[in-house]
């Protein structure tokens, strides 16, 4: 393999090269699940059609900017990678998604239903202080309504990214919050201003906007699938 300056690098230089950098563990396990999922899915008989594998390449470049053939070959030429080496990494990416689809798509509705907790989300606002004093007296300001959240959130807020979002956490998963908030916050009432909770943080002001019902959408759907697939990696790979 030779790079843009000419220098020729040899095969038994890239692997040294990884194992110096502790990197070679990491791709000889990515090596091995790749060798996994082919062995399966030729038990399956899952086939991967020339068409899916076209499909899939046009889509990458699409969401790459690549619209002319000349693009999608300098794209390529930059990462020295070979045209026939980026439709082998679509065909194995398909591939494991088939194998996924045939061995968890059944699974799917059973999981959100045993887990639909976990699959529960709230609209959160919060203010994180390093006071208890100060956490206590704003909480009865806010009570009393003396300040609104969001303007409080923009002054005392000490995450930096929050403060000018005025609070805004975002849509929250219960199992994203740690349990001593995860329980009072999914008990509240939308809008009420929750007591100052203490965690090693700090003193949590927080505020529920909006509870979001689980729902299973495509994308949760597809998360729980990729979910119970990488599970069954882990399972068959021993880890």
């Amino acid at each position: 393999m030779t790079d843009g300056a000419g220098i020729l690098i040899e095969p038994e230089e890239i692997i040294n090269f990884l194992k110096s950098k502790f990197y070679f563990r990491g791709i000889h396990q990515e090596i091995i699940i790749q060798k996994l999922i082919q062995q399966t899915a030729q038990a399956e008989k899952i086939i991967v059609t020339t068409e899916e594998i076209e499909l899939e390449a046009e889509k990458q470049r699409r969401e790459k900017g690549l619209e002319k053939v000349q693009d999608t070959l300098d794209w390529l030429d930059r990462e020295l990678i070979h045209p026939s080496d980026w439709e082998n990494s679509i065909y194995h990416q398909i591939l494991a998604e088939k194998l996924a689809h045939i061995l968890f798509a059944s699974e799917v509705e059973k999981f959100f239903v045993q887990n639909r907790q976990d699959f529960e989300q709230v609209r959160l606002y919060e203010i994180l202080l390093q006071d208890a004093k100060l956490a206590q007296e704003l909480y009865y300001q806010l009570v009393e309504k003396e300040i609104s959240f969001y303007e409080a959130a923009h002054i005392y807020e000490i995450d930096e990214l929050r403060k000018y979002q005025c609070g805004y956490v975002g849509k929250v998963y219960r199992w994203q919050l740690a349990p001593e908030l995860a329980t009072v916050v999914f008990n509240a009432l939308p809008t009420h201003i929750i007591e100052p909770i203490k965690t090693t943080a700090g003193y949590h002001l927080l505020m529920v906007e909006e509870f979001l019902n689980a729902e299973l959408t495509p994308q949760r759907y597809q998360e729980i699938l990729n979910h119970l697939f990488q599970q069954w990696l882990k399972q068959e790979l021993g880890n």
